[in-house]
């Protein structure tokens, strides 16, 4: 299952994997790890964005030096993953074929003698 999170770069369709936060007051962009849920005034991005991001003049970018990981998956995707199996592996119903008893063929419908 993927994960409903994507990169926040426009047309970017790749998994996050850091979150970038800014400091106003400190003019400071800071690049850590990805946080555990998205929160509202944080952006969620993929590893090359996460690497290439620049701040504008007199900004100080703080960046993590470790390795970026995806995020594991959460339970939703587990159970989600599940249920899908479950109903793949689901018998297909047989619809009760009654031609012979009406005698129904496709939209027409032959009425027996009385």
């Amino acid at each position: 299952m993927r994960s409903p999170r994507r990169c926040s770069r426009n047309g970017c369709p790749r998994t996050p994997v850091a979150t970038l936060t800014y400091v106003y007051a400190d003019s400071t962009a800071v690049v850590g790890p990805l946080a555990v849920h998205a929160e509202p005034h944080t952006y969620d991005l993929c590893e090359q964005h996460a690497r290439g991001l620049t701040a504008p003049r007199g900004w100080e970018v703080v960046r993590y030096e470790g390795e970026y990981e995806p995020p594991p998956p959460s339970s939703d995707d587990l159970v989600a993953l599940a249920d899908a199996v479950r109903e793949a592996a689901r018998p297909a119903q047989r619809v009760p074929d009654d031609t012979a008893s009406t005698g129904r063929r496709g939209h027409l419908r032959v009425i027996p003698p009385a």
